[in-house]
């Protein structure tokens, strides 16, 4: 009798997506700003690690402008910057990315944002990617930003990294459970 594999709901071309898409250095040698490493912590509704998962960063440069034909404010693109990474997360649950902190981005309706990164998560039994933000710790623009302020309270520390002892930003990221990390509609 054959044996049974558990299903994988992204499919046979995700480990192409890996091999192919390996970007977790955003920040080449020259780009201007604040230098940061920046780790994902994936977890399952248990609480266990996701070690096949794959995470995707979008941010902005330190100057808080995004590398995107929609964003023509009148502020600096840096050269290869692009604000895009992506990598899968290893045995630890873990991805890591190196980059430079965005800078603040205007509100449709007005303000600016906190300094922030998008994350887009895919992982096996999630069938649409499942998108948060990171935020960071003791940032004062934190307390001012719209899309915190639309989180309940209680739930916003699962949206803010905070620095460990080598000076790492972490993140954990919870799919569900107890600790479910805050997911917003794209």
């Amino acid at each position: 009798m054959p044996s049974v594999t558990p299903s994988q709901t992204i499919g046979p071309f995700y480990f192409g997506t890996i091999i192919n898409g390996y970007r977790h250095d955003l920040a080449p040698p020259g780009v201007p700003g604040e230098r940061i490493d920046v780790v994902l912590i994936l977890h399952d509704v248990q609480g266990a690690i996701v070690p096949d998962g794959l995470l995707e960063i979008w941010q902005a440069n330190s100057a808080g402008r995004y590398n995107h034909p929609d964003d023509r404010r009148n502020l600096p693109l840096d050269p290869g910057f692009e604000g895009f990474g992506r990598a899968s997360t290893d045995t630890s649950g873990c991805s890591h990315f190196s980059t430079v902190k965005p800078g603040r981005v205007p509100w449709p309706t007005g303000g600016l944002q906190a300094p922030h990164i998008n994350i887009s998560i895919f992982a096996r039994g999630v069938l649409n990617r499942l998108a948060t933000r990171l935020y960071f710790d003791g940032d004062p623009a934190n307390g001012e930003d719209p899309v915190l302020n639309l989180v309940e309270p209680a739930r916003r520390a699962t949206l803010i990294a905070r620095r460990d002892g080598s000076g790492v930003w972490r993140l954990p990221i919870h799919l569900g459970g107890a600790n479910e990390t805050v997911f917003f509609d794209c």
